[in-house]
C-alpha cells in the first residue's frame, strides 16, 4: 500500500478513468453514456463539477473516487457526496478503496465541509460494511424527490 499515491485527476488520467467509469456502470447493469469530452469538462473544465481522486501505482491507475458538492443552505453547511468509488479487480481487497475513502474524507474536510455522504445499492452488503468500517452512519431513506428533464 505504501507505493500507492492518492492524488487529484490529471488530463492524462482521463482515458483510464473513462474505462473505469464504464466498468462501474456495467457492474451495476447500466450502459455508460458518458463521452471522454464529458469527463474532461466535469473533472478538469473551467468550473469542474466533480472532484476526482485517483489511486496511482507507478503510473497505473487502480481506482478512483468522484465527489459532488452538497449544501444545507439554511444551516450554512457544506458537504460532499462520494458519488463514485471504484477499484480495479486486481486491486480489490488491498486497501485501495479505503485509501480513496480516507483521501476523500480529507479533501472534503479541507474544503470546509461538515459531512460526506455515500449511497449504495440496497443489496450491496459488502459496500455497506466497508462504509460502516470507515465511520459512516446509516441514514434513513430520504423523502420523495422529483426531477424535470431538459
Amino acid at each position: 500500500m505504501n507505493d500507492i499515491l492518492i492524488r487529484e485527476i490529471r488530463a492524462a488520467d482521463l482515458p483510464s478513468v473513462f474505462d473505469m467509469v464504464r466498468g462501474l456502470a456495467a457492474h451495476h447493469g447500466d450502459v455508460a453514456q458518458v463521452a471522454l469530452g464529458d469527463l474532461k469538462r466535469d473533472c478538469l473544465g473551467d468550473v469542474p463539477w466533480l472532484r476526482v481522486l485517483v489511486a496511482d501505482k507507478a503510473g497505473a491507475l487502480l481506482g478512483y473516487a468522484a465527489l459532488c458538492p452538497l449544501a444545507q443552505m439554511q444551516f450554512g453547511v457544506r458537504g460532499m457526496d462520494l458519488h463514485h468509488l471504484f477499484v480495479t479487480a486486481q486491486a480489490r481487497g488491498s486497501g485501495v478503496g479505503r485509501a480513496l475513502i480516507d483521501a476523500s474524507s480529507a479533501l472534503t474536510k479541507s474544503l470546509g465541509c461538515q459531512y460526506m455522504t455515500v449511497g449504495t445499492h440496497p443489496d450491496n452488503t459488502a459496500a455497506a460494511q466497508v462504509y460502516r468500517a470507515a465511520g459512516f452512519d446509516c441514514l434513513p431513506p430520504p423523502g420523495p424527490r422529483f426531477r424535470v428533464k431538459f
